[in-house]
């Protein structure tokens, strides 16, 4: 099996067993990977990754079936492949790594310690936890098929993702604008997500998470949105029960998307875990959001 990580203009692309991934890499120290949600792509971390590149190497991915990745060659996109990746992250990058992720990104951060644990040194999981409600997921579902459409110009598209993300920024709106669309031959702008694998990882989505949180023996930090539609105050305290031994936190002034809605907050939760296993102290807290 080759995990070979290769430079290219754009960014870095790492080969792995049924997949090639888009990254993007910046900063050096200890290396920190950031897994998006579905749909989303590695740009949605941009401000995160500017806070940690000072003192962290930082490598942002397109997951399988997202952004500059596009379909995964195996049109595998179940949690063991997005697991399996992580791994071969790792021995590409020569190290375990801190994973960081998002929604979905933090449903594999989680099965890759569960599942590759020499490969993960530490988790930080945002907003996704088991124990999610079926009819949040089902919404979930929904709202991303709907998604799946085509749209005129950017205009369009900003308008459109200004509805659908009211507590993003107007950056995090023109980020997403700018890199999760291409333009088809006919002009208009379409999705980079594909959309099979949407359906594919929205499905995979209800599987029960428990079992791997239960499994996980590397450190990790579990984090809510305190205003978040997915995550219920409900499941996020189920899952607090199933491993108390965690640290729970719940980022106010945020729904789901808290890496793009509290990028400062999420820096620094990273920053304190990292703390952990580097010895660095308060000289890497983000000015402001102690």
């Amino acid at each position: 099996m080759m995990h070979a990580a290769s430079a290219t203009e754009e960014g870095r692309r790492f080969e792995l067993e049924g997949a090639c991934l888009w990254g993007k890499v910046l900063g050096s120290g200890r290396p920190v990977l950031l897994l998006h949600g579905v749909t989303a792509n590695a740009y949605v971390w941009e401000p995160v990754a500017e806070l940690l590149s000072g003192s962290m190497s930082v490598v942002a991915v397109d997951q399988r079936g997202h952004g500059r990745t596009g379909p995964a060659a195996d049109g595998d996109y179940t949690a063991a492949a997005f697991a399996r990746d992580v791994a071969g992250i790792a021995a590409a990058m020569g190290e375990p790594l801190l994973v960081v992720g998002h929604s979905l990104g933090a449903r594999n951060a989680v099965e890759a310690a569960a599942r590759h644990p020499g490969t993960v040194a530490g988790v930080v999981a945002i907003d996704f936890t088991p124990f999610i409600e079926p009819p949040v997921l089902e919404t979930l579902g929904a709202r991303v098929a709907a998604g799946d459409r085509s749209f005129a110009d950017l205009d369009e598209v900003r308008a459109y993702l200004r509805r659908r993300y009211p507590l993003l920024p107007d950056e995090g709106i023109q980020r997403r604008a700018l890199y999760g669309y291409c333009k088809t031959a006919g002009g208009q702008l379409r999705p980079l997500a594909d959309p099979e694998a949407m359906r594919q990882i929205c499905a995979g989505l209800a599987d029960d998470l428990a079992p791997a949180l239960a499994r996980m023996h590397v450190p990790g930090v579990l984090v809510r949105g305190a205003s978040s539609a997915l995550v219920s105050p409900e499941a996020f305290r189920r899952t607090q029960q199933l491993r108390p031994d965690l640290p729970a936190i719940e980022v106010t002034g945020a729904d789901h998307y808290v890496p793009e809605e509290r990028p400062a907050a999420v820096a620094n939760i990273v920053l304190r875990f990292a703390d952990r296993f580097s010895g660095e102290r308060a000289n890497n807290r983000v000015a402001g959001e102690g």
